[in-house]
């Protein structure tokens, strides 16, 4: 999950024209679930969550890193913070 601070935006539909394009490209470079999830009736602010499957968990911790790096350097958003969870078989029970 990743906080976002985006920048001169003055509505909704503003909002959705520099999410939109976020969300597409981190689905098409990393083939990944990913959506807005959070703040959505904010216009400076977005959180944009991230999923993937792997049978390794260090390509899930790569994949997760390589889209935390995508989202910090847009340079049409602030990265405020992400947060990692990444659940094993052993969760699962």
């Amino acid at each position: 999950m990743a906080d976002l601070l985006l920048g001169d935006i003055r509505s909704l539909k503003d909002k959705r024209g520099v999410v939109r394009p976020i969300v597409a490209e981190l689905r098409r470079r990393f083939e990944v679930a990913a959506a807005e999830t959070g703040a959505q009736e904010l216009y400076r602010r977005a959180e944009i969550s991230v999923s993937t499957v792997s049978g390794e968990h260090g390509r899930v911790l790569d994949t997760l890193q390589a889209c935390e790096r995508l989202l910090a350097g847009r340079p049409e958003v602030e990265l405020l913070s992400s947060r990692q969870r990444v659940l094993d078989d052993d969760d699962l029970d």
